[in-house]
């Protein structure tokens, strides 16, 4: 089945808009506070850099070049998609409760 047009440029912009909201959220936690780290600090770094790195790979996938003409990468991308939010927004949870 085809993906619906606009798809490639949704997932795009949806990944980039995460992206921008992650970054935000790392700077407003205090990243470059001169405190000491605690193992909470670390999960939280560890969680959003594998958001962003699941994230950065949106684009790189849904513009991956494919055999057939059917087979677009749209639902791998959906994916990384997902799991790059929740693995933002497990970050931001992680912060808020510790």
């Amino acid at each position: 089945m085809r993906a619906p047009s606009g798809a490639v440029a949704g997932l795009c912009s949806a990944s980039a808009t995460m992206f921008a909201v992650g970054m935000a959220f790392l700077g407003y936690w205090g990243l470059y506070e001169p405190d000491d780290w605690r193992s909470a600090d670390l999960v939280i770094v560890i969680l959003a850099l594998a958001g962003f790195a699941a994230l950065g790979s949106v684009p790189w996938i849904v513009t991956t070049p494919v055999a057939d003409d059917g087979e677009e990468k749209v639902i791998a991308a959906r994916r990384a998609l997902a799991l790059g939010v929740v693995l933002i927004w497990l970050s931001v949870l992680v912060s808020v409760f510790t």
